[in-house]
């Protein structure tokens, strides 16, 4: 069965000693990156009201809540950091599964990782385990499974799992099948939270770590899941997917990492509109126009893109993030698409409701076409001397083909983190993380 074949790697992989470098250099970015998003995320709803929901949960356990200086039993950690992690949109993604891996698995990692006590390598291990099963899985119930579904609410479940497992159970490869087995069931996320102003998208990831972690601990104990879960007459795959080949998850599993394939975000913002931004700043870069020369932009990308954040008239910052106009008429006026680019003030911007108003938005099916596997845009721009401009962007900045610099995902970390805990400890947290085999997970500065 495919479960017990993904459950033999991971519970294989969490006791490896001898990551290739490589893959090891790529967990401890995707650890930076993952807490970038997350110290943030801890000044916002809605990790604000979910302090407030715990608050009989904490001083507990010893699976801190980060960025509060709190602690707490694992799963609520799970389930507080997950949610938290994914709240400003600046976490990372796994394209061809249309997955935030790193809210879910890094989220139930570190949870089970301080309960227990272990080492920076053991955390390491579990991460790219989390990793390579979750993005496996999601790669094969793509395209179909993110048209009702949020894939890091479902897949995450599995993801969390895994890495939880390989804490809990290194080298057991029985409790990683049932931790699996047993997360798969609960596995959730409805597209329809991306249409609206509510808390609940980031929400999904939380549940999904918390999920992880439960499965895990029981499993641990004992508690069996449904082996076939997955490729089941009524399983995950037939339930919440159409015409996939599940076994294309084991391809180049153990060998070729898909966790050194990762999308670091370079915007503040719904991955789906990055090609469209990335290309209207190559324009203004390379012809060096302004804002009144613009006579009209036409955008031309994929259908799921348009979908999900098609919206033209944003009102709040939720929608902001999720309004492909608005993101790109911000990357125009304000020269990118920061934390700052959902303030108020921004928001109804008189001069970015202009150019908002030039801009236009139609399906390429060739590039529909080229979905998950490439997130592309064309843009082309008219100038009120008659001149036409365009950029094609086949991929994002931050997406494997183009990806961000160890010294700009350092960068984006002292961006987003600083501000929140301040300089001394951001920067010792960052030199944790590059040493972190040789520390205990609770010695890290997670405040």
């Amino acid at each position: 069965m495919l479960l017990q074949k993904l459950a033999s790697y991971g519970a294989n992989e969490s006791v490896n000693q001898q990551l290739p470098a490589e893959v090891t250099h790529h967990a401890k970015r995707a650890l930076l990156d993952w807490l970038a998003a997350l110290f943030p995320g801890t000044q916002v709803s809605p990790g604000i009201e979910l302090m407030r929901a715990h608050a009989d949960e904490m001083g507990v356990g010893h699976a801190r809540l980060i960025g509060y200086g709190k602690t707490t039993f694992p799963a609520t950690a799970a389930w507080i950091n997950g949610s938290v992690s994914h709240a400003v949109e600046f976490d990372d993604i796994y394209r061809d599964a249309v997955y935030h891996p790193g809210c879910p698995v890094i989220a139930a990692a570190i949870a089970a990782a301080e309960t227990l006590n272990v080492n920076g390598t053991a955390l390491i291990n579990a991460i790219v385990v989390g990793y390579e099963i979750s993005t496996r899985i999601g790669a094969a119930i793509q395209p179909s499974h993110y048209h009702y579904f949020h894939t890091t609410g479902t897949v995450g479940c599995m993801g969390a799992a895994a890495a939880a497992a390989a804490l809990y159970a290194p080298g057991d490869a029985t409790v990683m099948k049932h931790a699996i087995a047993t997360a798969t069931t609960f596995a959730s996320g409805l597209q329809q939270a991306f249409r609206s102003d509510a808390m609940t998208k980031a929400l999904h990831a939380g549940n999904a770590a918390s999920v992880g972690v439960r499965s895990a601990m029981a499993a641990a104990a004992g508690v069996i899941g449904v082996e076939d879960i997955l490729e089941g007459e009524v399983g995950f795959a037939q339930a919440l997917a159409e015409g996939i080949d599940l076994s294309i998850a084991l391809n180049g599993l153990g060998s070729d990492y898909n966790i050194g394939k990762i999308t670091q975000k370079n915007h503040a913002c719904c991955g789906h509109t990055f090609a469209s931004i990335d290309a209207v700043l190559e324009l203004q870069k390379k012809y060096g126009f302004s804002l009144n020369d613009i006579q009209s932009i036409q955008i031309e990308t994929y259908r799921v893109a348009i979908n999900v954040t098609g919206n033209a008239n944003p009102k709040t910052a939720f929608e902001g993030k999720f309004s492909l106009p608005y993101v790109v008429a911000h990357a125009l006026c304000f020269g990118s698409v920061r934390l700052n680019a959902f303030d108020d003030k921004r928001l109804f911007d008189t001069s970015l409701r202009q150019v908002m108003s030039k801009i236009h938005v139609t399906e390429d099916p060739s590039l529909s076409d080229q979905f998950p596997n490439h997130r592309s845009s064309r843009v082309t721009m008219t100038l009120v001397s008659g001149q036409t401009i365009q950029h094609y962007a086949p991929d994002r900045k931050g997406d494997p083909e183009w990806p961000l610099t160890d010294e700009e995902l350092n960068n984006k970390f002292d961006e987003l983190v600083i501000p929140v805990i301040g300089h001394e400890p951001a920067s010792l947290l960052k030199q944790q993380i590059q040493v972190l085999e040789n520390l205990q997970v609770r010695e890290l500065c997670l405040g």
